[in-house]
């Protein structure tokens, strides 16, 4: 480790690439403690105390949300637009040759996403404008202008999100995005650590014990998640032109363990926050059965089994689902057999596309359980041990994890590119 971090800083240029890098996320702390004018602290921090559905979205937005800094929304809209990107990329055939032209078309793709980003964010801003101002008179000048004023200034804190990110993603030491999810749950972990030390009692060392352990399986677990893959054996045919031979090469195509990310957990946490959130705008009605049935949504989503049963079912469904948007076994196959590539024992074309998808499904199994697993880890942790001032989070377990992984090997190639030049 110590000399790994010695050849780093041996070359200046990337160095000076992780320093920078460094710099943007202390900017990025530095906002989320900066709080939009005209905000209510305290009803902010007595809606929090007793909202636990906001605790987990403000995990989303690196702690943000809790402040209502001017970065309140984090990176959420911009999440959201290249889901929603990617899905259209499915659906319009224009959208789906560019994909196909190489970083050009993912340019333009990426452009698109920017642009769907800011009418996300305005409309999301509005609509946490309103939650918080109903739930506890948040705002105190609530007015058309101050709203106005409000959601521009949220929307132009997603937007700064999304350019610090990029510019991160442009030394090549880590996704930028992935890296400020990462050091919004990473700041979290000395005020968890400090409640837990002045809520620790004797009785709770065994639990301690307990969870440590626990705690080094499931990190091992995401490890082995992460880095999981089936490499299908491909073998090259041999091509002659002139005096030259070509191919004869014997490859491995990898399937990963877990092809759909941290995607899943955020889609699974936006669904199973929507009857909540909807029964708490549902109380507030005057209509007596409408407001009764928010009270039961509520009710429903508080019991714990219920809410993790839901959770877990939505994690592994849209493991499914965004599997099958990322990986294209037709796809996959025409480009084998394009480049004289085939699968032994498989014949190309139809046959190699039927066995590629059931590898895939079979591995999308074991991932979409193990992930449907961390996903719920939190409550079964908190259930069984009692212990709520710090528990094991699964999907931000997940996150760093993940980033934690991608920013190393990115790294780590950065210095055998270096080292290969030298």
């Amino acid at each position: 480790m110590w000399k790994k971090i010695r050849e780093i800083w041996q070359f200046k240029d990337l160095r000076n690439n992780i320093l920078f890098v460094v710099a943007m996320l202390i900017i990025f702390r530095v906002a989320a403690h900066i709080p939009i004018p005209g905000i209510n602290l305290a009803a902010l921090n007595d809606l929090f105390a007793r909202n636990q559905i906001l605790g987990l979205v403000n995990v989303l937005s690196g702690g943000a949300m809790a402040n209502f800094s001017v970065i309140a929304m984090g990176v959420g809209p911009y999440i959201t637009a290249s889901i929603i990107m990617q899905l259209l990329t499915m659906i319009i055939p224009k959208l789906e040759e560019l994909s196909k032209e190489g970083s050009s078309g993912h340019q333009k793709i990426n452009q698109y996403s920017r642009i769907l980003t800011v009418p996300l964010a305005m409309i999301q801003s509005y609509s946490m404008i309103r939650l918080f101002n109903s739930s506890g008179q948040i705002f105190t000048n609530f007015t058309p202008m101050s709203i106005i004023t409000t959601i521009i200034v949220m929307t132009g804190g997603t937007v700064f999100l999304m350019w610090l990110g990029e510019l991160i993603s442009e030394k090549k030491v880590g996704n930028g995005i992935s890296l400020i999810i990462f050091a919004g749950i990473v700041e979290r972990i000395p005020s968890s650590l400090q409640h837990f030390i002045v809520t620790f009692t004797t009785t709770q060392l065994t639990s301690l014990l307990v969870f440590v352990v626990l705690g080094v399986i499931t990190i091992a677990g995401v490890v082995l998640l992460t880095e999981g893959q089936r490499n299908i054996p491909v073998s090259f045919a041999r091509r002659i032109r002139g005096n030259k031979m070509y191919g004869g090469t014997d490859t491995y195509l990898p399937v990963r363990v877990n092809q759909a990310g941290m995607i899943p957990i955020i889609f699974a946490i936006s669904i199973v926050l929507l009857p909540s959130l909807a029964g708490q705008f549902m109380q507030r009605s005057a209509i007596g059965w409408v407001a009764s049935l928010g009270g039961h949504f509520i009710t429903i989503f508080q019991n714990q089994i219920v809410y993790g049963i839901v959770y877990f079912v939505l994690v592994v469904a849209f493991t499914y689902f965004y599997t099958t948007i990322v990986f294209h076994p037709r796809q996959i196959a025409e480009n084998l057999q394009k480049q004289g590539g085939f699968v032994p024992g498989i014949r190309p074309g139809e046959s190699t596309v039927t066995f590629l998808g059931q590898v895939s499904n079979r591995i999308m199994l074991a991932g979409a359980l193990s992930l449907g697993i961390i996903a719920v880890l939190p409550l079964i942790t908190q259930g069984a041990l009692k212990v709520s001032a710090f528990t094991v989070g699964g999907a931000s377990l997940l996150i760093v994890v993940s980033v934690v992984l991608e920013t190393m090997k990115q790294i780590e190639s950065q210095l055998a590119m270096r080292e290969y030049e030298a």
